[in-house]
């Protein structure tokens, strides 16, 4: 799981890298806010995942989809905080730092350790 939220980030940076190219400063950040707002829950959501591995295996189903949950509610408060917060978001910036952390987890599992 962790290594999915490596990806994620790595994937967001490139994104910023990219955005800033072809939007400039602007476009940066707001690709790496897109791409943060997905990675931080992600990251969060699998520590929880990790401690909740240690209890009994009863209690996994319902910790996951309570954590998908607060996971996902936890991105459109990301979202809608950065929307709000800052002056000339680029949305199309944005756009691409969200879909490419989001795909990165692809990338997670054709990589072997």
């Amino acid at each position: 799981m962790f290594k999915a939220v490596g990806f994620q980030l790595v994937a967001t940076l490139l994104a910023a890298a990219l955005a800033a190219a072809l939007f400039g400063p602007k476009g940066a950040l707001s690709a790496a806010v897109g791409g943060l707002a997905c990675v931080v829950p992600n990251a969060v959501f699998a520590l929880k995942l990790a401690a909740t591995s240690r209890r009994q295996p009863e209690s996994y189903p319902a910790a996951f989809f309570v954590g998908e949950f607060i996971k996902v509610a936890a991105i459109v408060g990301l979202l809608a905080l950065a929307a709000t917060l800052i002056e000339g978001l680029h949305w199309g910036a944005l756009l691409i730092g969200m879909v490419l952390a989001l795909k990165a987890n692809l990338f997670a599992f054709w990589v072997k350790n």
